[in-house]
């Protein structure tokens, strides 16, 4: 894979051979479950946790439809908070991102058998469950924190570095609400 780097392009790129076998040249991969695009995007990796999440919330929803709330609530909290790699999202559009938060509230709204038009922040407040934003941002947080505490010098000055897009996204999801804000930034 060639990384892009911002709108520039490489015409043409020699093949690269590996013990004498040809590489081939990809546009997008996964690796531990991540989708990784030459773009550096994240929009196809967030549309995979969207479809995953739909697919866990119908399957808890038909074999759970008889269970309490309280048992309900502990399986949504068990297998649709997880947002795998969600904290390395740093690049996507915010049509996006919205569709996997529109997801996240219909699951508990199937899951719990709520009107499709009630309030999302109601709904969450009353039953003491976290919001789409409060899980994003305590994942975002939870993934500095261990960067920051680690042995691992690089990843340190890493995630410590101004310049940083995950540490700009990081501080984004703290100060603004959801993210959607583009943050000022003055340096004094």
């Amino acid at each position: 894979m060639v990384f892009r780097a911002g709108s520039k392009t490489y015409s043409h790129v020699p093949p690269l051979h590996l013990c004498g076998t040809l590489l081939n040249k990809v546009d997008r991969f996964k690796y531990l479950g991540h989708w990784v695009m030459e773009d550096l995007s994240d929009n196809l990796d967030i549309e995979r946790e969207r479809r995953a999440l739909s697919v866990r919330c119908n399957m808890l929803a038909r074999r759970f439809a008889r269970c309490t709330e309280q048992v309900k609530i502990s399986l949504f909290k068990a297998y649709c908070q997880s947002f795998y790699t969600c904290s390395l999202w740093v690049k996507y559009t915010q049509r996006t991102y919205s569709a996997l938060r529109v997801q996240y509230n219909n699951a508990f709204r199937v899951l719990l058998g709520l009107p499709r038009y009630c309030s999302a922040s109601t709904m969450f407040a009353d039953r003491h469950v976290d919001g789409f934003h409060a899980i994003i941002r305590k994942r975002c947080a939870s993934f500095a924190n261990r960067l920051r505490s680690g042995t691992n010098h690089i990843l340190n000055a890493l995630a410590d570095r101004w310049d940083s897009p995950m540490l700009r996204h990081w501080v984004r999801l703290h100060t603004d609400y959801g993210g959607w804000a583009r943050p000022v930034w003055r340096f004094m």
